[in-house]
């Protein structure tokens, strides 16, 4: 009995000291209170200037540049055949003109034997001599070789001089033959293919002499 008188009053002693130590008190679970004026972060602030906003509502669309019109493909067709076809002719005149000309240098080298023989033929006494009848045969078939290669001679002598196709090599008075005439012929000239291969070297007329003046002493 005694026993349990004192553990009840042990237990209201400790609840006494509690009381008089004083626990912390547990704060009011009250809701802070909500600002006057709460921003909401979702809603964007306007712009400050005017002129943004409106740009911003009514962009601007960009020009969409023209299209370019098509080409006219036939057109550009007819002058491609069209320049093609010159310059195919072009070609083949090229090459064609390459093999008239190929063997100029060696016609050019063979002028000077026809030369020499044409002097002898023409200096030879006795055409009927069988040697100068030989020299006649050479001279006929490097004629008709230079022909056969498109080299053809220039007739000079009675022709006007030309420039283009005549060397001069002096220029005499003469009576017969009238001034700016070709009055001999010192080497012939010769064309291949119609283009000069080499000139002729000639003499020019330069006209009448001069008379010589009077003198009236001698005839006093």
């Amino acid at each position: 009995m005694f026993g349990f008188g004192k553990k009840k009053r042990r237990t209201m002693n400790e609840e006494e000291e509690k009381k008089s130590v004083g626990e912390p008190e547990a704060p009011d679970q009250e809701s802070p209170e909500a600002p006057e004026n709460p921003k909401n972060p979702e809603t964007p602030e306007p712009p400050e200037n005017p002129e943004d906003s409106e740009s911003s509502e009514n962009p601007e669309q960009p020009e969409t540049p023209e299209k370019p019109a098509e080409p006219d493909w036939k057109d550009q067709y007819a002058r491609m055949l069209a320049d093609f076809d010159n310059y195919r002719k072009r070609v083949a005149r090229d090459r064609e003109e390459l093999a008239q000309f190929a063997a100029k240098d060696i016609l050019k080298d063979l002028l000077p034997t026809v030369d020499n023989l044409a002097l002898a033929l023409e200096k030879a006494e006795n055409k009927d001599d069988p040697f100068v009848q030989g020299v006649k045969l050479a001279y006929d078939g490097f004629l008709k070789a230079l022909a056969d290669h498109g080299a053809t001679p220039i007739d000079s002598v009675g022709e006007p001089f030309d420039a283009n196709y005549h060397d001069a090599l002096a220029q005499l008075p003469s009576s017969d033959v009238a001034e700016g005439v070709i009055m001999n012929e010192v080497k012939r000239g010769w064309l291949l293919h119609g283009k000069l291969l080499r000139a002729a070297q000639v003499v020019v007329s330069s006209g009448a002499p001069e008379k010589p003046a009077e003198n009236p002493a001698a005839e006093a």
